[in-house]
């Protein structure tokens, strides 16, 4: 006997068609897969809604964005640099750096009470 009988070609070329359809059946439309909306809890959905393009409140925030950055990039930090050139190499005496102070000795005259320094009393030789 050569070959398959005629019922069981008729069954392979069935089973063939059901396999054909079923991978046909697999692909999915553009359309697919179709889910229900995902709930958003209150922030999601505040930026869901603050996102959408042409909204009052992005237009705004951008806006103050802009200012924003002109502000630092055009104003404090060249102020910052022409701040830091002057006080550092620029004046002579330089603003914020403490000098030294003048030394006072034994009758000097301080200027701002107008007082005269006392000479300091003589340390003894002996012990403590």
């Amino acid at each position: 006997m050569a070959g398959y009988s005629p019922d069981e070609k008729l069954r392979l070329q069935q089973l063939r068609a059901l396999r054909r359809r079923w991978l046909k059946d697999q692909e999915l439309s553009p359309r697919e897969p179709v889910l229900p909306p995902p709930k958003l809890g209150p922030v999601a959905a505040f930026w869901e809604r603050f996102l959408q393009p042409g909204g009052f409140w992005r237009h705004k925030t951008f806006q103050v964005y802009k200012a924003s950055a002109f502000t630092v990039m055009y104003l404090l930090i060249p102020a910052w640099v022409i701040h830091y050139y002057v006080k550092y190499h620029v004046l002579k005496k330089p603003y914020g750096i403490v000098e030294v102070k003048p030394r006072i000795f034994p009758g000097d005259r301080i200027l701002e009470t107008g007082e005269i320094i006392t000479p300091m009393e003589e340390e003894s030789t002996g012990h403590h």
